[in-house]
């Protein structure tokens, strides 16, 4: 990926910090059961707002990019900045407990060389949690993000993970919408919105565009 993508495409002001990714760590630190104290790291961490509320969650936290970025969600985090597609990982083996990687693995050719880093960084028994964009509800605008390589569907990632050593292992499709989460009855209406209106990707009303670009939400256990 190119290491200026944060500050010409994804700067603050044409995608502004939200609650979200608050929501996202509450809701997968409840859902994998994590504890405080344990130690998390987030490859492809960005400008830092996954990391910074994992770490208020109680997670001891460290971070991986290819590109240096000044949030103020970085301070005092351990950020690290390598080719995560060449380099290896800066920790040593059976470091962390869980790896998190939001929206990083899409972005790669050599998606399975970062398998092996995080299969190789995890503790025996800790946790991989890799999301990325789903290549069949985004086809259509995918590739509007250039820096786009490798797409994924829920099967791809969880065959991905398995070949690479992971056990007990899951994907699905995501809503990105915190009240599927609490109300999963509610997912016939985004079935319905995602299935009879898909000129709505890419809509300002978020109940809408999410419920039509769905994440695949993948993970394992090494």
């Amino acid at each position: 990926m190119p290491t200026n993508y944060i500050s010409t495409i994804y700067d603050e002001e044409s995608h502004p910090y939200t609650v979200y990714p608050s929501q996202l760590c509450k809701y997968l630190f409840d859902r994998f059961k994590m504890e405080k104290g344990m130690k998390l790291i987030d490859i492809g961490c960005g400008r830092g707002d996954f990391l910074y509320n994992f770490k208020e969650l109680g997670l001891e936290v460290s971070g991986i990019d290819c590109e240096k970025c000044n949030s103020n969600f970085l301070k005092d985090i351990d950020v690290r900045y390598v080719n995560i597609e060449k380099e290896s990982i800066p920790f040593d083996d059976e470091t962390f407990d869980m790896v998190f990687s939001k929206s990083a693995i899409e972005h790669m050719h050599n998606p399975e060389y970062f398998l092996k880093e995080v299969h190789r960084i995890l503790k025996k028994g800790g946790i991989a949690i890799i999301m990325a964009p789903d290549w069949v509800s985004n086809m259509k605008i995918y590739y509007d993000d250039y820096t786009h390589r490798t797409p994924f569907t829920s099967t791809s990632m969880r065959d991905a993970l398995k070949m690479f050593g992971f056990r007990n292992v899951g994907s699905e499709l995501f809503y990105q919408l915190p009240i599927l989460w609490k109300f999963p009855s509610l997912k016939l209406i985004s079935w319905i919105i995602r299935f009879f209106l898909p000129v709505t990707l890419k809509s300002n009303i978020k109940f809408i565009r999410w419920s039509c670009e769905l994440m695949v939400l993948g993970f394992g256990e090494k």
